[in-house]
């Protein structure tokens, strides 16, 4: 149940950079949810595979609904990741918004006098 508000949340704050740079929000709000779900499953992976090569018997007792301290570490890990990939995504955006010429700049030929 937090993954969902976890991935709400990120899809809100994806979508609201890229309305802050005019680009489309649900494209990367799907980028959140795919970078939060991405580190999910790597975590999660190599986590079994761990489990696996030092107590190959304690696979059969697994838990997947209850609070544990991995899952907790794993949100963690998946959130910092989200809070990662959002500021790179944020400076490129700022790099392209300085390098693009303003709309002033554009309308000066075209004004008639």
């Amino acid at each position: 149940m937090l993954s969902i508000f976890i991935l709400i949340g990120a899809y809100r704050y994806y979508a609201q950079l890229a309305e802050r740079f005019g680009k489309t929000k649900w494209h990367y709000g799907l980028l959140a949810i795919g970078v939060y779900l991405g580190t999910q499953l790597f975590f999660g992976f190599s986590y079994g595979i761990y489990q696996g090569i030092t107590d190959p018997d304690s696979l059969e007792e697994v838990n997947y609904t209850g609070f544990s301290i991995v899952n907790i570490i794993s949100w963690i890990i998946s959130i910092a990741a989200v809070y990662g990939v959002y500021h790179l995504l944020e400076r490129k955006f700022v790099k392209e918004h300085m390098n693009k010429p303003s709309l002033e700049i554009e309308k000066i030929g075209k004004e008639n006098l």
